[in-house]
């Protein structure tokens, strides 16, 4: 599992107990045979990416079933999460 600079950048604003929530879960995802299990599809212009709901918060993932990576894109709030 890696971030993007963006994901890093987003996790830094966050409260310290929220952070660790965020970072948990994606720990436990990262360790599943399968993410997509735990995730959503996205559609529309987020097509191809896979959405994971912590609390109030998503975690939207682009998932590399090659390399067996999960890339962390964008971590926001729901009200923001998909707003580009």
């Amino acid at each position: 599992m890696s971030l993007s600079r963006s994901a890093i950048k987003e996790l830094k604003t966050l409260d310290p107990p929220v952070r660790r929530l965020i970072l948990d879960a994606l720990e436990e995802v990262s360790t599943l045979d399968d993410p997509r299990v735990r995730g959503k599809a996205l559609t529309g212009s987020w097509g191809g990416f896979w959405r994971y709901r912590v609390g109030n918060y998503r975690i939207i993932c682009e998932i590399n079933d090659s390399e067996l990576r999960i890339l962390a894109v964008k971590v926001a709030h729901r009200s923001k999460a998909y707003k580009n």
